[in-house]
Parts: C-alpha cells; sequence; structure tokens
C-alpha cells in the first residue's frame, strides 16, 4: 500500500471541518446554530461549548433517560440549551452563573426553542448553590442524572467532591476543557504566562485525581478544548 497512515493526522482542520459538516451542523438545532452565531461574535466566543460537543452530550443524555441535571457554568447557553433540547417534557436544570447579562443574551433563543420551562437559573456562584443542595433539610443527594462543568478550571476538584454526593450512582458528571488549549501535555512549557500555567498545572493534578478516583468510571476525549466523562459508579 502506498498509503503512510503515520501521517493521517486525525486532529487535522481539514478533518474537523468534514466532522462539523457532515455529522454535526446538518443535525444541529435552529436554536442552537443560532445562539452559535451570535456566541461567537462576542468578545468571550471562544468559551462557547463547540457543536460536535454539544451533539455528544445531547446523545449520551438521550441514552441514559436523564431527566434531572446541573449545570456550572452558563455563559450565553449553548450548553444548557443543548441539555434542554435532549431532556423529556418534564426535565429540569439548574443552571448556575455568576454573570446573568450573558445568560440573558442567549435567553431568547432558549424561549424561541420553547425549553425555558425546564430551566431554573441561579445567579450565583457555584459552590454556596451546591452545599445548599447537600443541607440536610432540602438534600439533592443522588437526585441529578446529570452535572456539566465549564466553569472556573480551579475550582473543579471542590465542584468533583460535591457534584459526585448529587449525581446518583450510574449517573455522569461532564467536565469541559480539560486539555486546556493541550498546555497539559507540555507541563514544563515556560514560555506560556502565569495565569495559563497556574490553571494547565491545577488541570494536571486534577486530571490525575480523576484518573485514580475509584468512584468513578471516566473517559477523557478529545473533543473541543477536552472533556472528561466520569460515571459515577458507587
Amino acid at each position: 500500500m502506498d498509503f503512510d497512515f503515520t501521517k493521517c493526522l486525525l486532529s487535522s482542520d481539514a478533518l474537523h471541518k468534514y466532522i462539523l459538516e457532515t455529522s454535526v451542523y446538518p443535525r444541529e438545532h435552529e436554536e442552537l446554530k443560532s445562539l452559535r452565531d451570535v456566541s461567537t461574535q462576542h468578545q468571550f466566543g471562544f468559551m462557547t461549548t463547540p457543536p460536535e460537543e454539544g451533539q455528544l452530550l445531547s446523545l449520551l443524555l438521550k441514552l441514559m433517560n436523564a431527566k434531572k441535571a446541573i449545570e456550572i457554568g452558563v455563559f450565553m447557553g449553548y450548553s444548557l440549551l443543548t441539555t434542554a433540547l435532549a431532556l423529556p417534557e418534564d426535565g429540569k436544570i439548574i443552571a448556575i452563573d455568576p454573570d446573568k447579562e450573558a445568560f440573558e443574551k442567549g435567553l431568547p433563543f432558549i424561549k424561541k426553542a420553547n425549553v425555558e420551562s425546564k430551566i431554573d437559573f441561579i445567579h450565583s456562584t457555584a459552590l454556596p448553590i451546591l452545599d445548599k443542595l447537600l443541607e440536610k433539610e432540602n438534600t439533592e443527594e443522588g437526585t441529578f442524572d446529570f452535572a456539566f462543568v465549564d466553569a472556573d478550571k480551579t475550582s473543579y476538584g471542590e465542584y468533583h467532591e460535591r457534584l459526585i454526593r448529587l449525581i446518583r450512582v450510574g449517573g455522569l458528571i461532564a467536565y469541559d476543557n480539560t486539555l486546556f488549549f493541550g498546555t497539559v501535555a507540555n507541563p514544563d512549557d515556560t514560555g506560556v504566562s502565569k495565569g495559563i500555567s497556574e490553571i494547565r498545572d491545577y488541570l494536571i493534578q486534577f486530571n490525575a485525581s480523576l484518573a485514580s478516583d475509584r468512584r468513578i468510571e471516566i473517559s477523557q476525549v478529545s473533543i473541543g478544548d477536552g472533556l472528561t466523562l466520569c460515571r459515577r459508579i458507587y
């Protein structure tokens, strides 16, 4: 054979474009597309969940028959709308973010998709809300099917210890950005800013902790900026 498989780059831009144009964009909900178009024009548009990642999460939610979810970090709501569309009519999502202004920019698309009734948006940082959900007098422990985390990276460990209690056995936690622009593979790179290196170093430790956490099964997927899926097993 005259084809050199060692030069077949599965992470190439051309192949990514092929996946988007063949399998993702044709299946993307109309309001998700509209929201993505608006989000990418925002100065922090890079924070938007990639559509191929949203497609994967949507499929997983449906396979799980998920009905109750929690989202930490909403931005303009692409992942939130993805989840809301995947849940059944009686599904519910608690969405937490201290940036209400960004959420309100995406809210019209959520309304047009007729899924606003599924969403309980809480304008707050996440840890106080998670702690409140775990209080004995109104505990939600073990009642959630799914959690998606795309927030301040250096709090992922604290979120994990709370979410592992809130998610039911068999439920799924998804952590976004766990490859952090690929920097986790270059821990000795001194050519990055202090802020980037601090987050990179934290995520390297966090990824290692998930890999050794016997309460979960994991799969780290090279999609978007890295997605780690954690299934609670006890």
